[in-house]
């Protein structure tokens, strides 16, 4: 009912996704950034007061620059790498594992941070349209966190065409905002934000290299636009063929809207003295004055009187900021796939679920994402300080490694010049990426890190050294399960069944015989003497059913079930080397789910004590009580 019905494995081909539904559902990330991306700019920017707000343009257009490299960047790794993987595909290859699972945990950390941050984002986008939403932050955003993983749940195509509404609209309700503005100041309307005459007030004086490294915090801030660039690349196998060709130009058409989109909002925040704060009386109101977000006052200002497209365009802001984790609920759960078919992570992750995606890795991190939200209480503010760090290392390993993926292909033999020319182009534009991702990663940590970017720093290198456990232990379970040259099948020295029985009925009638069918060299039955009355009644049913398979009463002066058994089983072991014990446990089904905590309890400790006995087989008997058997079945 809630994830609909399985799709067959031979349908895979039909969830692969044109151009007009992979931009929902790979770049809502990158395309949402914009909403709150100015105003990051704008709340850094603003601790120097009104004054310094004129550094917006500066951090901007620096921001659009980086965005336009990484883009064209990203589209030579579309070509290169049609397999996917992205950042840890071609860091492997180029860069060796380290480089990789450095990588991997930077985009796995991140893709937790994206569902978090748009999420509270989207959740602040309709608190500042509804105020009085204002104190639910926390149980909107995890209620929305579980809606896109069950969509996602669903299917990658049906969750692209529900989440294509949201995107498309926010980018046309962005662009007819930008056209209103330009009528508007083109008829000689002035246009103000209604923060526009509020006081900023600066925390401290910035001077000098305080004004730089104020600069370098707002640029850093800003670079949110950047998030979710990536996705395109590790998703390219999800594209229609030809499916590189599609991801690039999906890829292009991103980048244009998201520059456009950035510059426009930034100029309109500028053009209309907007003002942000963390605080509300850092703009003179009182504490528990509710603020607007930058976008929200953009909008307000620019519609006018014209509410209805006010608040048309704050509801697909909202849209389309809480629905910009999908891009991480599409990364994740492939990128985890990946590692998990290279052994770095449980290859539990490496599974599709009944709709053909890979469910597990959708659980896992919708329930990352709602740990994250609760810990920080759904604060944007708080959360957004942990974030583009991951973004940032990915990026400069994926262009480090994608120069030296061209180096080597260049050093081929028989390259035709005109597709060496291509290749030497292709590989500048990778450079020119790699040294300005990386300089932005160094401005990144120096101006983050003591604001809680220190949590990721720390956080990367664990997730780094558990994948690697993780693949050690996988190596190491290669070797001990690999089979010598020549082995043969073993061949026991004998069976010696044991059954274990609390009281004659029909189940342990059932167990007894299968007990008998394998042909046992020794063959008992076994019983716990925990109530005396209980053991002679069950020898008085013994004796008066002739049953001739020999019955051992276990001693338990102190009530337990357990460990008489276990001794008793070992004592066999210890009897017979080289030869196999098997323990029979019936176990009766009961016909309705509600029913099942009342039974088999003590089979289960039983079972799980036993699993981890050298030598010993358990064999489950199970006996279907008439209750629960289906129509005809005897």
């Amino acid at each position: 009912m809630m994830v609909g019905r399985p799709l067959d494995s031979a349908r895979l081909g039909e969830t692969l996704l044109p151009k007009r539904l992979a931009l929902p559902i790979f770049c809502s990330d990158p395309l949402s950034s914009v909403a709150y991306a100015t105003e990051e700019i704008l709340l850094v920017v603003g601790l120097g007061g009104v004054a310094l707000l004129q550094l917006t343009w500066y951090a901007a257009a620096a921001i659009v620059l980086v965005l336009v490299v990484v883009v064209a960047s990203y589209r030579q790794t579309c070509y290169a790498y049609p397999g996917g993987g992205g950042a840890y595909r071609v860091s492997a290859q180029n860069l060796g594992r380290n480089a990789a699972l450095t990588a991997a945990s930077a985009l796995l950390v991140d893709y937790v941070l994206t569902v978090a941050v748009s999420v509270v984002s989207g959740v602040a986008a309709i608190t500042s349209a509804i105020p009085s939403l204002g104190g639910h932050d926390v149980a909107l955003s995890v209620g929305f966190v579980a809606l896109l993983a069950l969509m996602n749940l669903r299917g990658v195509r049906e969750s692209g065409r529900v989440f294509a509404v949201p995107t498309y609209g926010f980018v046309f309700f962005i662009y007819l905002m930008f056209a209103v503005a330009a009528v508007r100041m083109a008829t000689g309307a002035s246009i103000r934000a209604e923060s526009a005459d509020l006081p900023l007030h600066a925390v401290s004086p910035y001077t000098g290299l305080a004004l730089v490294l104020l600069g370098m915090r707002a640029f850093a801030s800003g670079c949110t636009a950047l998030t979710g660039v990536e996705a395109i690349s590790n998703g390219v196998p999800a594209f229609r063929r030809p499916k590189s060709r599609n991801a690039a130009n999906t890829l292009l058409v991103m980048g244009f809207f998201s520059v456009t989109m950035f510059g426009g909002i930034t100029i309109l925040a500028m053009l209309y003295d907007v003002h942000v704060a963390v605080q509300p009386t850092e703009l003179g109101l009182p504490p528990d004055t509710p603020t607007s977000t930058a976008l929200a006052q953009i909008a307000r200002a620019t519609f006018g009187d014209l509410d209805t497209l006010f608040y048309l365009l704050q509801a697909f802001t909202a849209g389309v900021l809480i629905l910009a984790a999908n891009t991480a609920f599409n990364g994740f759960p492939m990128l985890a796939s990946i590692l998990a078919e290279d052994g770095f992570v449980p290859r539990q992750l490496h599974n599709r679920g009944d709709r053909l995606v890979f469910s597990n890795g959708i659980i896992l991190l919708a329930l990352a994402a709602i740990g994250l939200i609760i810990l920080f209480d759904a604060e944007l503010t708080r959360l957004i300080q942990l974030y583009i760090i991951g973004v940032f290392v990915s990026f400069t390993l994926s262009q480090t490694g994608m120069v030296r993926h061209w180096r080597t292909v260049l050093a081929g033999p028989g390259l035709p010049s005109r597709e060496r020319a291509r290749h030497r182009r292709s590989q500048a534009i990778n450079a020119v990426g790699a040294v300005l991702t990386g300089l932005v990663l160094i401005i990144v940590l120096i101006t983050k890190f003591l604001h809680g970017a220190w949590i990721v720093v720390i956080a990367m290198p664990l997730l780094f050294l558990g994948m690697r456990g993780i693949h050690q232990h996988y190596r190491r379970l290669e070797r001990e399960l690999a089979v010598a040259p020549g082995a043969r099948p073993w061949e026991p020295a004998g069976n010696h069944v044991r059954v274990l029985v609390s009281s004659l009925h029909a189940p342990t009638l059932k167990a007894l015989g299968y007990a008998r069918a394998m042909r046992p060299t020794s063959l008992a039955a076994l019983t716990v003497a925990v109530d005396p009355a209980d053991v002679r009644e069950l020898r008085e049913q013994w004796d008066a059913h002739d049953i001739d398979v020999p019955l051992q009463v276990l001693s338990s002066p102190y009530r337990d079930f357990t460990r008489p058994v276990i001794d008793a089983v070992l004592d066999v072991c210890a009897r017979y080397p080289g030869g196999a014990v098997t323990v029979v446990i019936p176990e009766y089904l009961v016909g309705h789910w509600w029913e099942q905590p009342l039974h088999n309890q003590s089979a289960l400790r039983l079972k799980a004590r036993l699993l981890f006995t050298p030598g010993v087989t358990v064999a489950n008997v199970p006996y279907r009580l008439p209750t629960g058997q289906e129509p005809g079945e005897t």
